[in-house]
């Protein structure tokens, strides 16, 4: 059904709610943290090829992918890292690296923060995991009272466009029935929706305190020199030059590769690239 994506379905429980993860392989563990609106099927090309040698984890996130997705869930930045958080401690892994994109550089990086010793290295894909006060006009329009969940959970306007939006070049129409196929109905893109209404710009936010958090486990982070490879997309709209930049900032001693011509779903555009870089960023845990 989905294209390279031949992984064992796995569910982990949390209250009423099934979580869907993939885990493959085995060695060290490299856990992989989807954004919005991808899930699990963004990595699929990444989980085939670090699973020869490691032990890969994707999660996808409660009301993602091929997990449930309540209706009257609390879809916050809070609950989402608890719920990686809960995963991980179910399957028994105490030390892991990370590959995080989009949201998942906030989640992801809030387990870390928790726990800055369990985390051994990281790859970084067109993410963030600290404050900012930038957003796109068609992102923003997204979250507007009254039109904004219609236009995301009706009509589709996120999800949808994004198959073409964040890729700088064509994607396959079977990749992308299967970036789409799990958010299929209103009922299905509750989470997209509240993904977008969960970006915290301002300090009254909800989700404000818990990102201020995150960020400042990245500190501790930084005061390890934790190994870090940032592979960035340079026609992303949204983590545009500026988001790269902080994290150069943030770690300077971070091996670095800035793809111009691709776009948000980097791994989509520059996989061919990017692969060998992957291989060799993790063969240092060996």
């Amino acid at each position: 059904m989905y294209p390279d994506y031949p992984f064992q379905s796995n569910y982990h429980t949390i209250g009423p709610h099934r979580i869907h993860y993939v885990d493959e392989g085995r060695g060290d563990t490299i856990v992989m943290v989807h954004g919005n609106p991808t899930w699990s099927f963004y990595y699929r090309r990444l989980i085939a090829l670090l699973s020869r040698e490691h032990r890969v984890i994707v999660i996808d996130h409660m009301g993602c992918g091929l997990s449930d997705k309540p209706q009257d869930y609390d879809y916050c930045l809070q609950n989402h890292i608890d719920n990686l958080e809960s995963l991980l401690q179910s399957l028994g892994v105490k030390t892991f690296s990370l590959v995080v994109h989009d949201w998942g550089g906030a989640i992801g990086m809030g387990v870390a923060a928790k726990n800055p010793d369990a985390l051994t290295r990281a790859m970084v894909l067109n993410t963030a995991a600290f404050r900012s006060k930038r957003i796109p006009f068609r992102i923003n329009v997204c979250r507007w009272p009254i039109i904004g969940e219609p236009l995301v959970r009706w009509l589709n306007g996120f999800a949808g466009p994004a198959v073409f939006m964040a890729v700088s070049r064509k994607m396959d129409k079977e990749v992308a029935r299967a970036f789409l196929a799990p958010y299929d109905s209103y009922q299905n893109r509750v989470a997209v929706a509240a993904f977008v209404k969960d970006i915290p710009l301002t300090p009254a936010h909800p989700s404000y305190e818990t990102l201020l958090q995150v960020e400042r486990g990245l500190e501790k982070l930084q005061e390890r020199s934790l190994p870090m490879l940032i592979c960035w997309g340079g026609k992303d709209f949204c983590f545009n030059r500026d988001f790269y930049d902080e994290w150069c900032e943030r770690f300077p001693s971070a091996e670095t590769h800035y793809f111009s011509n691709s776009g948000h779903y980097i791994l989509e555009d520059s996989f061919e690239a990017i692969a060998p870089l992957a291989e060799k960023f993790f063969r240092g845990n060996q």
